[in-house]
């Protein structure tokens, strides 16, 4: 014997019940021995209670709702039954029951009362109706099916709204009925009754419950709950995109997810199975062919260590502290008694060693409650100092690990703190049972969501990780980003278990969002039909806002406005990568506070890219450092657009040319001037300084320029290029005389000591940069271990290929580590 569970959705439109029909005929024809148990059409109870509500509150409109109630079974009836004399009597009786719950309305319209007795006999009228109509089915259908009230069969006390079931009795009845019925039971699922008759309904999740009554008073050899999802998930799909089916799970593994919120099964569902020994199969109606999940007393001490990942919403916790509760016998009892005699139901309990506190987790609606109740249980030590007044704290929620097996393996707390260290998830209280069944954490309702996620991806996709991109700058090197991150995206999948998607883009005009992922195939489109204006603030508030898990902010532009954002974007545990300087080379203090907050919260504050492009030139300078090595000294040609610039200076062209040359090619910055000025070095080796642990500021960096006078104070980009064109003699001057000493011009940056210092130099072939070519950077340092023969560190310091290449390959560091 079987005993089978459909579930509202399941029955919530006729094609779906067809379907059900099908999945019935496969399962008589086999020769299976099987029961069945429906419950109301999809939404019908909610239905029920609203009309109830509307009566009780004198609202006549509730037989509109009534109406509507009735009309869609007898739809029901007529698109089901073909049959013309079995739809003309499925019509009959359900217009006869109809009219019995029709009056039942207007009693409590008339009394403007909706008693908990009155309520569970108006609620009966969805299951009755629903699977009266799915047996006639059946029955057209070739199943010889037999419509089974289940009032007849399950008998409780008289807690109308969540009877208890007394079990002798329902199984002996159920035992007797179907010994004397042979036919294919459809039963109500959900009803019940009392002593004299009176209906009762058995809670939330009533239906499962009743199946796994009939499964245990029956000994059934299985029980099978059919649902709209394949299966117990490892976590809730609504919320966790990758969330896949649990093929096994025990009974334990099953009662905390479904204490956690788990919606697929209801504890009272598992008890009488669970008794029995009865293995409980979770399908998918719409899946018929899917295995699903098996939840049996089987246990795998070799399987994972985590089954699954649930959460309660909406909590608040409740804090006891005070000195008077140190070594004091009996205050736990003092606390959950007086919850108790309150009806408060505890979902979660803490306290730690010191004895000083102990913290309980109740639904919101009853914090007040609770907070009563604690606080009169210990008026005495309240007012006599040695307690404190309960400390309510609201906007909570409760994220729990699940398994049997953590028991086994070390480590898996330690998992779970790092995953929610590393996405910037304060742990507000911990708990965990002594059989560690499952590690609960109680955290700001807000972060639910990202909790999830970066829980599931620790636990189930170790090897794999989604890094959620937001990009401001989507010009040469944003744009060029994009590209390389479109390419490569299918690599990092299959080689590196990584993921990158873009969620959040913006240029200088339009800003665009997708949680999902945006399109990088048209994002210049969907960028430009954007209908939000660039904003920033409204940008970095978004941001937070989708909190989701590996946060990683690119900014691709040279905008101050934007850099002042970081310290807000760190602060709110969201990594910054990024080629633009000004952060970095802003005043020492804010530099360093842009680094702590990073330290503080856990996250990646990256700007490799700020010195040589795509070089590894402050990475390789950390490693020197943090192994040991002494920095004495570090040379650098640190601008590919100067490099660029003074390597194609061969007396040919005229010296504004090559510049414009260069600003074409997207080596400089788009007001040359930066570069030219030696600005942009002197922040390279400021930077570089700042690395090494010299608190410089920019004043420090001593900068002699090169640029003849009233260039860099021209009124805008084309007038400084007039005067450039003006001063063609100047610069071919300069060229001529390095030419004549056989030597070539450099901009070099110097750091020797705690002086640093950037300016144009001519220089010889016995010298490491003579030989730059194109737009290379050149960086050289001497140190403790590299005296003799300095190590450097050469390539291209400049465009959009190898900055993007550069900033790419960070992103996928930060993702490495967090």
């Amino acid at each position: 014997m079987k005993v089978l569970k459909f579930g509202g959705s399941s029955v919530g439109q006729p094609d779906r019940i067809r379907g059900i029909v099908e999945i019935l005929k496969k399962y008589y024809a086999s020769g299976d021995h099987f029961t069945v148990v429906f419950s109301a059409f999809g939404g019908v109870t909610d239905s029920l209670i609203e009309m109830s509500t509307l009566a009780a509150q004198g609202e006549d409109r509730y037989g509109q709702l009534f109406d509507a109630f009735a009309e869609r079974h007898q739809q029901a009836i007529t698109e089901l039954l073909t049959n013309d004399a079995l739809r003309r009597e499925t019509a009959q009786q359900m217009r006869r029951s109809h009219e019995v719950l029709k009056n039942l309305l207007y009693g409590i319209f008339l009394v403007r009362e909706a008693s908990p007795r009155t309520m569970d006999y108006v609620l009966s009228f969805g299951e009755r109706s629903s699977a009266y109509i799915i047996s006639q089915k059946l029955l057209e259908a070739g199943v010889p099916a037999e419509f089974l009230d289940a009032r007849r069969i399950i008998k409780t006390d008289k807690t109308f709204g969540n009877a208890k079931v007394n079990f002798e009795k329902s199984y002996q009845k159920i035992r007797e009925y179907y010994s004397e019925h042979p036919k294919v039971q459809v039963v109500t699922g959900f009803i019940s009754s009392a002593k004299g008759g009176l209906t009762t309904t058995l809670g939330r999740g009533g239906s499962d419950y009743t199946a796994s009554l009939l499964a245990a008073g029956l000994d059934a050899d299985a029980i099978e709950i059919w649902t709209d999802v394949s299966g117990v998930l490892t976590a809730d799909p609504r919320r966790v995109k990758k969330a896949f089916t649990i093929p096994k799970m025990t009974y334990a593994e099953a009662m905390e997810m479904s204490h956690f919120g788990a919606k697929v099964i209801y504890p009272p569902t598992l008890m009488p199975a669970l008794q029995k020994r009865i293995p409980l199969y979770i399908k998918n109606t719409f899946e018929p062919e899917f295995e699903g999940t098996k939840v049996s007393e089987e246990s795998n001490p070799e399987g994972a260590a985590v089954r699954g990942i649930s959460s309660i919403n909406n909590v608040a916790l409740c804090t006891v502290s005070g000195t008077g509760m140190f070594g004091v016998p009996g205050i736990a009892g003092r606390i959950f008694g007086s919850l108790a005699a309150a009806g408060i139901n505890v979902i979660l309990i803490t306290q730690g060693s010191s004895e000083h506190a102990i913290s309980f987790a109740v639904q919101p609606a009853s914090a007040d409650a609770a907070k009563v109740a604690v606080e009169d249980a210990f008026a005495f030590e309240i007012e006599r100092g040695v307690v404190n007044a309960v400390k309510v704290e609201r906007e909570l929620s409760v994220v729990a690990i699940i398994g049997e097996n953590m028991r086994y393996q070390p480590g898996i707390s330690g998992r779970l703190f790092r995953a929610l260290g590393q996405n910037g998830i304060n742990a507000v209280a911990i708990a965990q049972g002594s059989s560690e069944l499952n590690v609960s954490v109680v955290i700001a309702k807000e972060d639910e969501t990202k909790a999830l996620n970066a829980l599931h991806e620790a636990f189930f996709l170790s090897d794999h990780k989604t890094l959620h991109l937001f990009i401001v700058g989507v010009g040469l090197i944003g744009g060029t980003l994009l590209s390389q991150i479109k390419k490569q995206n299918e690599y990092l999948r299959e080689r590196r278990g990584m993921e990158v998607k873009v969620v959040g883009l913006a240029n200088s005009k339009k800003m665009l969002f997708d949680a999902e992922g945006i399109d990088l195939e048209n994002w210049r489109t969907a960028l430009q039909h954007a209908e939000t204006k660039i904003d920033l603030a409204v940008f970095v508030g978004r941001m937070r806002d989708l909190n989701l898990s590996n946060s990683i902010f690119v900014d691709n532009t040279a905008n101050s406005q934007i850099a002042s954002f970081y310290e807000t974007i760190l602060d709110e545990s969201i990594s910054v990568s990024t080629p633009n300087k000004i952060a970095t080379s802003s005043g020492y203090l804010q530099y360093q506070r842009l680094k702590n907050i990073a330290d503080k919260r856990g996250v990646q504050f990256r700007y490799e890219t700020n010195v040589g492009a795509g070089l590894p030139v402050i990475s390789t300078l950390r490693d020197l450092i943090d192994s040991g090595d002494r920095i004495n000294k570090i040379e650098g040609v640190l601008s590919g657009s100067l490099s660029f610039i003074f390597n194609n200076m061969d007396g040919s062209r005229p010296f504004a040319e090559i510049v414009r040359e260069a600003k074409e090619k997207g080596f400089t910055e788009p007001d040359p001037r930066t570069d030219l000025s030696g600005k942009d070095v002197a922040r390279k080796i400021l930077i570089l300084a700042r690395e090494t642990g010299i608190a410089l500021d920019a004043e420090d960096v001593s900068l002699s320029g090169f640029l003849p006078e009233g260039a860099m104070e021209a009124e805008s980009i084309e007038a400084f290029f007039t005067i450039l064109e003006e001063e063609a003699a100047y610069f071919d001057g300069l060229y001529r005389q390095a030419e004549k000493d056989g030597k070539v011009l450099r901009m070099v940056a110097t750091l020797e000591g705690e002086k640093a210092s950037v300016g144009i130099q001519s220089v010889g072939k016995d010298n490491p940069f003579y030989t730059l070519s194109g737009s290379d950077n050149m960086i050289v340092f001497y140190t403790d271990r590299y005296s003799v023969r300095p190590l450097v560190v050469r390539g291209p310091g400049a465009g959009a290929e190898v900055t993007a290449a550069g900033v790419f390959a960070e992103i996928i560091q930060i993702g490495t580590l967090s």
